[in-house]
C-alpha cells in the first residue's frame, strides 16, 4: 500500500453524497441510495465511519474499499445465486436492480466469537447451550471453531427496534419467509461462507462470520443484495497466528479498525458528548487499514481513484445521464 499518496489525498474523502437531481433519495448511515423508475437502484458509497448509532468521521477511500471489495466477492460468487448487481459505473458507485428485502437477516457464523446481545459467544457465555436452534457442546472456548458452519438468523428491525434471534421453525410459523423461500436462501448463505472461507484461507486469512442480505424481484427470485465480505460486514482473522493466540487465551489478530472509535471512547461518552474533532493522523491510519484488508483479501493492488475532481463532483458528472 503506498502511504505517502494516501497521506498526500487524505482530503478526498466523500462525506455527503446528496445528488439533488437524483430521485427517491434515501441516506443510511454509510450508503446513499436512489431508487429509478426503471426499477434500478444507485448506491453510493460514501466514506462515513459509524459508531454509537451516529457518524464520527469520513475515512477517505473507505466507500470505495468497500464496493470494491464486494465487487470482487460478487465476482467471485456469481455462480453460487444471483445477486443485485448490474454496473460499476464508478469506484463508489454500483447499480443494482431494486429489491423487496426479506424481513430476516442472516449472519452464518464459523466460529465461537462476538460481542453483541444476539451472538452465540455472548449467549454461550451466559448458559446457553441451544441457541438459534442449533446445540453447542458444552467446554467451548471464546473464538474456538465450530463442528460446522450454522445460521443466525434475526428478525430485521426496519423500524428502528432491535434484531431479534430467530431459529428456523420461528421463521416458518412467523411466516416471515415461506418454507421454500428459507430453504433456498440457507442453501445460498452456507455455500457462500464456505467459498468465503476457501478463497480467504488462500489469502492467509480465516473468515470467522459474515452478515447476508437477501432480497426478491418481482418474480420472486431470491437475489444476494447490498455487500459481500467487506471488512464492514464480515470478521476476518489472520490465520497465521490463530492457533497460538488461542491456545493462550488471547484474541485473533484482525484487521484493526477501530482506531477511531477507540480514540472517541477515550475523550468522551459517545451516547450522550460532542464527539470532539479526530486528528488527521487517526483518520489515515483507519483508512490504511480498509485498504490493507481489500488488499489481503482480494491478493489486488489498491487503485486510487484519477486525481482531479473532488469525489461527489466525479460521482456527478459520471451519473449525470441519470439525472
Amino acid at each position: 500500500m503506498d502511504i505517502a499518496t494516501l497521506r498526500a489525498r487524505a482530503n478526498e474523502v466523500l462525506a455527503d453524497a446528496t445528488i439533488p437531481e437524483l430521485p427517491n433519495h434515501y441516506r443510511g448511515k454509510v450508503r446513499d441510495n436512489y431508487d429509478l423508475p426503471d426499477g434500478r437502484r444507485i448506491i453510493i458509497a460514501s466514506d462515513r465511519i459509524s459508531a454509537f448509532d451516529r457518524i464520527l468521521a469520513a475515512i477517505p477511500f473507505k466507500g470505495q474499499v468497500l464496493t470494491q471489495t464486494a465487487r470482487w466477492w460478487f465476482e467471485q460468487t456469481a455462480d453460487i445465486c444471483p445477486n443485485h448487481v448490474l454496473a460499476y459505473p464508478d469506484p463508489n458507485v454500483v447499480i443494482g436492480r431494486t429489491l423487496t428485502i426479506l424481513p430476516v437477516e442472516i449472519v452464518v457464523r464459523g466460529y465461537l466469537a462476538g460481542t453483541t446481545g444476539t451472538s452465540i459467544l455472548t449467549l454461550y457465555n451466559k448458559g446457553q447451550r441451544e441457541i438459534y436452534g442449533h446445540v453447542l457442546p458444552d467446554g467451548m472456548k471464546a473464538n474456538q471453531k465450530l463442528p460446522a458452519a450454522i445460521i443466525t438468523p434475526t428478525s430485521k428491525a426496519f423500524d428502528g427496534g432491535h434484531d431479534e434471534p430467530l431459529t428456523a421453525e420461528q421463521i416458518i410459523e412467523q411466516k416471515l419467509l415461506t418454507p421454500e423461500q428459507w430453504q433456498t436462501l440457507s442453501r445460498y448463505a452456507l455455500a457462500l461462507f464456505a467459498r468465503g472461507e476457501a478463497l480467504a484461507a488462500k489469502q492467509g486469512l480465516i473468515l470467522a462470520d459474515t452478515k447476508y442480505e437477501f432480497g426478491v424481484d418481482a418474480a420472486g427470485t431470491i437475489i444476494l443484495a447490498d455487500e459481500i465480505h467487506t471488512p464492514d460486514s464480515s470478521r476476518f482473522w489472520f490465520a497465521g497466528s490463530y492457533d497460538q493466540r488461542f491456545q493462550a487465551g488471547q484474541p485473533p489478530e484482525s484487521f484493526d479498525k477501530d482506531f477511531v472509535r477507540r480514540w472517541v471512547v477515550e475523550r468522551c461518552d459517545p451516547y450522550k458528548d460532542p464527539i470532539p474533532e479526530i486528528p488527521p493522523e487517526v483518520v489515515v491510519e483507519t483508512a490504511a487499514v480498509y485498504i490493507q484488508a481489500y488488499e489481503t483479501i482480494t491478493g489486488q493492488a489498491f487503485q486510487f481513484p484519477p486525481e482531479g475532481a473532488a469525489p461527489l463532483e466525479r460521482i456527478r458528472e459520471t451519473l449525470a445521464q441519470f439525472f
